[in-house]
């Protein structure tokens, strides 16, 4: 149940790529448009899904579960159903609510029913080859399903899906909870989401309403404002959802940061592998999804073996070399062009995949290494959550410079090629970063005992 519940929420983060051009059409909106689709998604998800996990540890794992398949599947008929590019931001937002809830406990009901490290390890595994699966599985769905039916029929394949979770996760789930778990961090939650939205407002819409335009220096004030306060809140909480002392460590801090880099130059780029050959080559949407493969499947097929690499080579040498390979595939992704057979671009695609691959895996476990034991499951949780920060930022300043280009007369071959060597260039000086500074650290010492970094026996009753 917890696997095919991570299924949907990651075939939901593909499948959406292979529609933008028909929604595009359909939906008679621009660039920004697709942005906030793709944004308003993954923006939601990146600043709750921290409390997403307090909130399945405290107030029952099976409810939150379950309360999330329902959120995220009744967001989706609406996303279906959307009359206007409004209302389908507006169920792309509530989607991200139910997929901040339903992803943590999935993990955390794997997590709870296998009590044995070995089980449990075999368990997650499963449930990561479940994510990967749902990963390549979007780009081929999303274009049948697109190529059929239309871009609804994309979030109507998540009908099914969440009445068999619904269904059977009333009958077959136990519910679990740790009664120890710490208090929801509101002010920094609600700060967040606030302060990440406003930039990301303001990095969306520039391009159209101008950079120097009141509401678009609103916004970047906005913005400065209310995360510098986040800062101050979490700095002074006494259960933050971003501990500020973590981020003393130099391996926390360098890992996380290459983990947003990953995020941005990623999602950013992946925004625009279906728009390039539907608009500028003249693909299919199905012909496109089955274009934009090699990407995905390679990180599907390298990403189990990047953990392995790190431990005998080291993260720093595993994660420098993934960054530069992406760095190159995005550079040579910017000389394609219209007339440039997928013979000599499907290795381009594949090559960023690969790199990818190699560097998400290494991150996270940096970013675990680097804390108390106590704390791994935060570290990890906080290493997903500046991918998802990296992700929204990517497609905002991407998106801007695509944007920026075509207004200064460029054509959208010229703008998209621009935001390949952008998206490389952030990469190969992310290489340089980690190559510097991802060195070995100390774990942090865990501190005083509170009730974040308690863990008391799990309280189970029958479902």
């Amino acid at each position: 149940m917890a696997c095919l519940g991570q299924f949907m929420v990651l075939l939901d983060s593909t499948i959406v790529g292979a529609a933008l051009p028909d929604m595009q059409q359909r939906l008679h909106t621009q660039l920004t448009g697709l942005q906030w689709i793709v944004d308003a998604y993954v923006l939601l998800v990146a600043m709750l899904l921290l409390s997403g996990g307090v909130f399945a540890d405290r107030f029952g794992r099976k409810r939150v579960f379950l309360a999330g398949v329902v959120v995220f599947t009744l967001a989706s008929v609406l996303c279906s159903a959307a009359p206007s590019i409004g209302w389908l931001v507006t169920g792309r937002v509530v989607q991200g609510i139910g997929a901040a809830a339903l992803s943590p406990a999935s993990l955390a009901l794997l997590v709870a029913a296998y009590p044995v490290s070995q089980e449990r390890v075999k368990a997650i595994g499963t449930w990561a080859g479940f994510s990967g699966i749902g990963l390549a599985a979007g780009p081929l769905a999303g274009g049948v399903l697109v190529e059929a039916f239309g871009w609804p029929a994309i979030f109507l394949v998540n009908v099914p899906i969440g009445a068999v979770l619904l269904l059977a996760g009333l009958w077959i789930l136990g519910e679990s909870r740790n009664p120890g778990a710490p208090a929801i961090d509101v002010p920094g939650t609600v700060l967040s989401v606030l302060g990440v939205g406003a930039l990301t407002y303001a990095l969306i819409e520039g391009g159209s309403r101008g950079w120097t335009s009141p509401v678009i220096l609103g916004g970047f004030a906005a913005a400065v404002v209310l995360l510098a306060v986040f800062v101050v809140v979490e700095g002074r909480g006494s259960t933050p959802m971003l501990p500020p002392r973590l981020f003393r460590q130099r391996l926390f801090t360098v890992s996380n940061t290459a983990m947003v880099v990953v995020g941005f130059s990623l999602m950013g780029s992946a925004f625009f592998f279906s728009q390039f050959f539907v608009y500028v080559q003249g693909s299919s949407i199905l012909r496109a999804g089955l274009q934009t493969l090699p990407t995905t499947l390679a990180m599907v097929v390298v990403s189990p073996f990047a953990g392995r690499l790190a431990a005998r080579y080291g993260f720093r040498i595993v994660v420098t070399t993934g960054l530069t390979l992406a760095g190159l595939g995005l550079l040579t992704l910017g000389r394609v062009h219209e007339h440039t057979p997928y013979l000599n671009v499907w290795w381009r695609l594949a090559i960023v995949g690969l790199g990818f691959a190699l560097t998400m895996s290494p991150l996270t476990g940096a970013a675990i290494q680097a804390v108390s034991r106590q704390e791994g499951g935060l570290a990890s949780g906080i290493s997903s959550t500046t991918r998802q920060i990296g992700a929204v930022l990517g497609v905002a300043v991407l998106g801007a410079v695509v944007h920026s280009r075509e207004s200064g007369g460029a054509s959208l071959e010229a703008g998209l090629n621009s935001a390949f060597v952008a998206a490389g260039a952030v990469t190969l000086a992310g290489a340089v970063f980690t190559g510097l500074w991802l060195v070995r650290s100390r774990p942090a010492e865990a501190p005083a005992p509170r009730a974040r970094h308690t863990e008391p026996p799990t309280v189970t009753t029958p479902s």
